[in-house]
């Protein structure tokens, strides 16, 4: 009854979400994207772009949550490290943008320097310092971040820019992976056992009601927090810029409003319903005589999952528009789901067997790095952004404890062993998306080799000067 109780504030509060981000994060982003590179001085570009990427990390909610279970690091520190690193990150991406710098050969460079600073890093902190570049870009950053994009690229008038105005939560992920890594050997922290929270014990509908009542009001709150610092920076910059009407406005204010309700409902459906759920199935699955059985279940729970981000509707809904649907929502859809299975059943691989993350990650990365110089430069954006928006709150608050009540019951390291799951969730869709773009490339290859064909054929049966048939 905790679960479905969960599932039915899931699905209302993604309905008042989806609605909320198209009356106000979207236009937000937009309008201060456009706004700002408007003002064509670099320097006030770089202010506003880091301020922005620090407030809407600070507000993100995945981590808080990430926060609490870092051992030997206080949370304020790892909170303002993260946030720092977002800000620093999307100040990148944005002149990236400007300049038309490949995306390809910076992401090369800033993974080749974070795979050679997890040498020095313990290995307690590995997973911890991966999963922070999926929870950091959830339900709060990627709709404001990606509309920012395409306010910034509308300005661009070369046929480069839709294909530049994906990639920013790609950059954004990275420096989250960045600060965690570097704190991790500035404060050297001790091998720390991480203890699953304890599931709620409920007898009748009245406790049920008490658990959801008593948890309603603390989302309450901390969603009104989440949501101030991104209203009053806008609210600035409406009073500096005073470029959008009244009616705009309105629209706006309706529209977080929207978004709040949405956020608290879902938030408190995945976290009291959801939380509990998985663990206790990760416990159960995992306790039973074959524990291998929950390498295939866990990617069935993952094919499906990924369906319930809030970001993922955002993304492919985007993705579709830029492209004028050329990548249609249900490809991506399809391919984020296989990805993310793929993922789950690779967690649950290194739960039962405590593979070190890093025999999945080198590799993975290595290969969605290779092949982001062979498909076309849209489509390794979009994978990119894909990993990040992936990694949302249902990863957080369901595949995780999934994966830490399976460590439990099997004896695991939870921190070595389970951690990471949001890491590999991020990885998978990085490969499977620019497969998809490979495969269209090829086809495209395909057509038109079969219509130059057909231009031969036919002009030689009818005289036609086969230089205009190829013009």
């Amino acid at each position: 009854m905790t679960f479905l109780t969960g599932a039915v504030l899931l699905v209302v509060g993604m309905l008042f979400f989806n609605v909320g981000v198209d009356l106000s994060m979207t236009p937000m982003g937009e309008r201060v994207g456009t706004i700002m590179t408007k003002s064509k001085k670099l320097i006030i570009v770089i202010l506003i772009s880091f301020i922005m990427g620090f407030v809407i990390t600070v507000s993100e909610p995945d981590l808080q949550v990430l926060a609490q279970q870092v051992p030997s690091v206080p949370n304020l520190t790892l909170i303002l490290a993260v946030a720092a690193g977002v800000g620093t990150f999307l100040v990148f991406a944005l002149l990236r943008m400007l300049f038309g710098i490949a995306l390809p050969r910076l992401l090369v460079l800033f993974y080749v320097i974070i795979f050679a600073l997890t040498l020095f890093v313990p290995a307690d902190f590995l997973a911890v310092a991966f999963d922070s570049g999926g929870v950091t870009t959830g339900p709060m950053t990627v709709p404001f971040i990606m509309a920012f994009g395409i306010g910034v690229s509308a300005i661009r008038n070369d046929k480069h820019a839709a294909d530049d105005s994906f990639g920013l939560v790609a950059m954004c992920s990275i420096g989250p992976i960045l600060a965690v890594l570097l704190l991790g050997m500035i404060f050297h922290p001790e091998s720390a056992e991480q203890v699953s929270e304890s599931i709620p014990v409920i007898n009748d509908t009245v406790e049920l009601w008490r658990l959801f009542a008593v948890e309603l009001p603390h989302y309450f709150k901390e969603m009104a927090v989440s949501l101030f610092p991104i209203i009053f920076f806008f609210g600035l910059f409406q009073l500096a810029a005073r470029e959008i009407n009244k009616r705009s406005l309105i629209k706006i204010g309706i529209g977080l409003v929207y978004t709040y309700i949405g956020l608290v409902l879902f938030l408190t459906g995945a976290n009291v319903g959801f939380m509990p759920a998985g663990n206790y199935l990760g416990q159960t699955i995992a306790g039973l005589s074959y524990p291998w059985i929950i390498i295939p279940i866990g990617m069935l729970i993952g094919y499906f999952i990924v369906k319930a981000e809030p970001a993922v509707f955002v993304l492919t809904k985007q993705v579709e528009e830029m492209t004028s649907g050329g990548i249609s929502a249900k490809a991506m859809g399809d391919s984020l789901s296989i990805a993310v299975a793929v993922s789950v059943g690779l967690a649950m691989t290194r739960v039962v067997t405590g593979i070190s993350i890093m025999w999945f990650l080198v590799p993975g990365y290595a290969i969605a790095l290779g092949t982001s110089f062979f498909v076309p430069k849209i489509y390794t954006a979009i994978a990119f952004d894909s990993g990040g928006v992936a990694s949302g709150p249902m990863t957080a608050t369901f595949l995780l404890p999934f994966a830490m009540g399976a460590c439990e019951a099997l004896g695991g390291n939870i921190i070595t062993d389970a951690f990471g799951i949001v890491a590999m969730v991020a990885m998978t869709p990085l490969i499977t998306i620019q497969v998809m773009g490979l495969i269209s490339k090829r086809k495209e290859k395909k057509l038109h080799k079969n219509i130059a064909d057909t231009a031969v054929f036919t002009g030689a049966d009818m005289g036609v000067d086969l230089e205009i048939i190829e013009l």
